[in-house]
């Protein structure tokens, strides 16, 4: 039972790796690249210069960096997906059904828990912003993730107004708490890529968690059918 749950999550995170890095090198890399030409004054926001590099020409292939990319991103969800496979083996263990579709919805509660909830006060930034200390702010990330799903793990298995109660103090503490404001906000690159940074990190998350989330509820599905031998 164990390496058949251990497979199961290994693959699907390395599909829904995969999907992740497709649609960041696609989506979010091009607007980091072209947010480096303004970090390193290549290109100047309200420059007397005239336009410098398009957008579209920002990027480029690049094989080393995009592997790289890409087998960080797996490897990231792969681990992802050993949580969430846990998490979804102990809910069947209690009667929840796991298919693609209930996997699909496991999915958008770990995509609130790892990407909506942290970017509600911490959004992506580009680079060369204003930003807190880094260690902060991955201990602030660290503790909203574990509250954000200790809440819904209340709301969907524990329904009583008291539990209720504990959830929504969880899913506020981290943001009520916050992080320290930067003194000065700066930053070469235009605001503009800053808001099409954070909704394209937000809407690959979304993507790339349904599609684990759903994964994991397919195999799940599949791996409790009876085989044709044990039928027959």
């Amino acid at each position: 039972m164990l390496s058949s749950l251990l497979g199961r999550a290994v693959l699907a995170g390395f599909g829904a790796g995969l999907v992740a890095s497709l649609l960041q090198l696609w989506f979010v890399q091009p607007v980091i690249l072209y947010a480096e030409l303004f970090e390193t004054g290549e290109l100047t926001h309200f420059g007397a210069d005239g336009p410098g590099p398009g957008f579209a020409e920002a990027g480029g292939f690049n094989p080393s960096r995009d592997l790289l990319t890409v087998a960080f991103t797996v490897a990231i969800y792969t681990g992802w997906s050993l949580v969430l496979s846990a998490l979804m083996a102990f809910a069947e263990g209690r009667g929840s059904v796991l298919n693609a579709g209930t996997g699909a919805v496991w999915g958008v509660a770990g995509f609130v828990v790892a990407v909506l909830a942290p970017a509600f006060t911490a959004a992506p930034g580009l680079p060369g912003v204003a930003t807190v200390d880094i260690d902060l702010r991955q201990t602030w990330w660290v503790a909203t993730v574990l509250s954000t799903g200790l809440a819904l793990w209340l709301i969907a298995f524990w329904r009583h107004w008291v539990s209720l109660g504990v959830a929504v103090a969880l899913l506020l503490a981290p943001h009520a708490i916050g992080l320290p404001t930067p003194d000065y906000f700066f930053g070469p690159a235009p605001p503009e890529l800053g808001a099409l940074m954070s909704a394209r990190v937000i809407g690959v998350g979304l993507a790339a968690w349904v599609t684990l989330g759903a994964l994991e509820g397919y195999l799940a599905e599949r791996a409790s059918r009876p085989s044709m031998t044990a039928v027959s």
